[in-house]
């Protein structure tokens, strides 16, 4: 399929304070995942540590929490990974579902979807 990246804004919660950095888009990826310097230089903070398995099947643990994500014009509060300091900031499957986003391979590209429901109450 190829790799590319975007351009992201990853920000405190209350949306105040910004850094501009650069995103492997990443399918294969659950999370947004960002380095610590980055996260804690906006405050953010950790609400638990998860197991992670990683490419090459070793089995690791790291910090999560709560940042801003500016995308596609939009914001939205996302579930994010803190990163060590030399990861790559990469744009997983979580954060592309909550902007409804998906990849078009061919124009290296993310575009808007429709969200999907099983059924809509009679109303």
């Amino acid at each position: 399929m190829g790799t590319f990246s975007v351009t992201i804004e990853v920000g405190d919660l209350d949306g105040r304070r910004f850094e501009t950095l650069e995103a492997l888009v990443d399918t294969g990826a659950t999370y947004l995942v960002v380095p610590r310097r980055v996260l804690e230089s906006l405050e953010a903070v950790v609400t638990e540590t998860s197991p992670f398995e990683l490419a090459d099947g070793r089995q690791v643990q790291f910090d999560m929490g709560d940042a801003m994500l500016r995308l596609d014009g939009r914001e939205h509060p996302v579930l994010t990974v803190f990163g060590d300091e030399d990861t790559r900031v990469l744009l997983g499957a979580v954060a592309l579902e909550t902007f409804r986003l998906q990849v078009d391979p061919i124009h290296q590209r993310l575009v808007s979807v429709p969200s999907l429901l099983m059924s809509h109450p009679a109303g």
